[in-house]
């Protein structure tokens, strides 16, 4: 399988540039794999395709100001860093851009000295480790220091730092945001509660490597970052007991998926835990516990584009794409999803 193989076409001004006013307001795209069938309806209306005694499982990670604008201590050349994965208290495995000048032992300086970062080694594709020191509560530093950390897509300015966090994001970590729960509001949720649908919360702290373009021709030899995931009792059990009596389990985007199919045991069930994941779902992957998927349009040639691909079919996940194109809607991190059902 190759990765030409999960190209479509994509007119740049269908990347949507600013969330919606209404988060539920945005389109949405049904699948229905049965009949082959493709409505289009507005994101409220997902209740409709829920029903009593299924379970939504989302991600309620929530996206750290990982994005850092700093300069040399020595030369005060401007350099950018991005947080990636937490270390210890004071170290984080960061992407640096430009990355020649941040060789070991250099020295960044981000807001005139009320945080510093020195480069202690050079890890995977050239990432840096870096060892920052402070003053206080380095979460406190960050939010005043650090910007959200939006896809390079995104060209307009975030007025509202919350439009890139769900309602729901509880858990700081992620580089990025769950995309596909942008689209939930709590007046949402608490419908889909009242109608008798569980809602289990997992966490997995998105990193950049979802995001990296596939480099290989052949996507077998394509192998994913790690990414922190963990799973409660509580979460499990309502899981559990959903699957047990015949309900259907919901993911909401492709993050909350690999984490329940990292963690299901051949039978669809979980178990509380907490680890970190690569998992690569693509075309032939045999889905262990989700049923059905709300997700947005990713980009072409993408990972998340596969795991889609790989829960229904490829050439009518592309068939859905082109569809989408004509009818307009609006891609990516802030545009419209699609439910498969």
């Amino acid at each position: 399988m190759t990765l030409k193989d999960f190209y479509y076409d994509l007119p740049a001004e269908l990347i949507a540039q600013d969330p919606l006013a209404q988060r539920s307001n945005s389109r949405l795209m049904v699948i229905d794999r049965e009949s082959g069938e493709i409505s289009h309806k507005h994101f409220h209306d997902v209740i409709d395709y829920l029903n009593p005694g299924d379970c939504l499982v989302i991600n309620d990670t929530r996206v750290i100001p990982a994005r850092l604008l700093g300069q040399k201590e020595d030369t005060g050349a401007a350099i950018e860093v991005l947080l990636l994965k937490r270390h210890d208290d004071k170290t984080w495995e960061t992407l640096v851009k430009p990355g020649k000048k941040a060789r070991i032992g250099a020295r960044i300086s981000f807001g005139e000295g009320k945080l510093v970062g020195e480069v202690v080694d050079i890890v995977d594709e050239g990432n840096r480790l870096i060892r920052f020191s402070y003053d206080g509560i380095f979460e406190e530093v960050l939010d005043e220091l650090g910007q959200m950390p939006l896809p390079p897509y995104i060209t307009h300015k975030l007025e509202d730092k919350e439009r890139y966090q769900t309602v729901y994001a509880k858990h700081s970590g992620s580089a990025a945001a769950p995309t596909a729960g942008l689209h939930f509001t709590q007046e949402l949720l608490d419908a889909i509660k009242q109608k008798g649908i569980e809602i289990a919360r997992v966490t997995l702290h998105v990193g950049l490597g979802t995001f990296r373009p596939v480099k290989v021709e052949n996507i077998l030899e394509h192998h994913m970052h790690s990414e922190f995931y963990m799973i409660d009792e509580v979460a499990a059990n309502t899981i559990n007991e959903v699957k047990k009596n015949g309900g259907k389990v919901i993911s909401v985007g492709t993050t909350s998926t690999r984490t329940l199919e990292t963690a299901a045991a051949g039978d669809g069930t979980i178990k509380p835990c907490s680890g970190w994941t690569d998992i690569f779902i693509y075309p032939g992957y045999k889905f262990k516990c989700v049923d059905r998927l709300i997700t947005n349009f990713h980009l072409p040639e993408s990972t998340l584009l596969m795991l889609v691909s790989a829960l229904y079919d490829r050439e009518k996940i592309l068939e859905a794409y082109k569809i989408a194109v004509e009818e307009k809607y609006r891609f990516f991190s802030f545009g419209d999803a699609m439910i498969i059902l």
